[in-house]
């Protein structure tokens, strides 16, 4: 797994236009895990690619409906069998933190790169995934050595008040000690 340009040659691009300069540049210093599935609780079916990239039909699902407005991204998406895919090079600033905050400062979208994993918060992850994840990590910390163990967090940690993800399922020390 490399990474050229900010893109990981390992991954399926499907290019997101949810994204934009990062400020002055800067090189990432934050890594944010997310999990999403579309609708809630379905795996599959290419509904979150379609979000990220502003083609998902309002029709399809009545949860659809109330996100349709929504122009958000993230760098990547590891689906339920591994699967890696990249919508915004980790150079650009992709929309997936929100209103957010780590060690005073604002924005972290500006300055960190989200990796969505397709899950709930109360739904076991697959090996797959923690496997996806760790590989992909370790790369990311080898090309931003600005990240390390410290600054990977959920993006619980960032905005408590209005984000509960990637949830208790999650396991942590298992994704740690996996990347050390």
């Amino acid at each position: 797994m490399n990474i050229n340009d900010g893109w990981v040659d390992d991954a399926r691009r499907c290019p997101s236009p949810n994204y934009n300069e990062r400020p002055d540049k800067q090189a990432p210093s934050l890594l944010v895990i997310h999990n999403i599935s579309l609708p809630p609780g379905n795996y599959g079916g290419g509904n979150i690619e379609a979000f990220f990239r502003n083609q998902l039909d309002p029709s399809g699902h009545p949860y659809f409906e109330e996100i349709k407005d929504l122009q958000v991204s993230a760098h990547f998406l590891i689906a339920r069998d591994g699967e890696l895919t990249q919508f915004v090079s980790c150079l650009d600033r992709a929309w997936h933190a929100g209103v957010s905050s780590y060690c005073g400062r604002e924005q972290c979208n500006d300055f960190s790169i989200g990796i969505e994993l397709e899950g709930q918060d109360d739904e076991v992850y697959t090996d797959e995934q923690y496997s996806t994840l760790a590989s992909l990590t370790r790369k990311i910390m080898l090309e931003y050595p600005d990240i390390d163990a410290q600054s990977i967090v959920g993006h619980c940690d960032i905005a408590p008040d209005r984000k509960t993800d990637p949830g208790g399922a999650f396991e942590w020390l298992r994704y740690k000690s996996a990347i050390r």
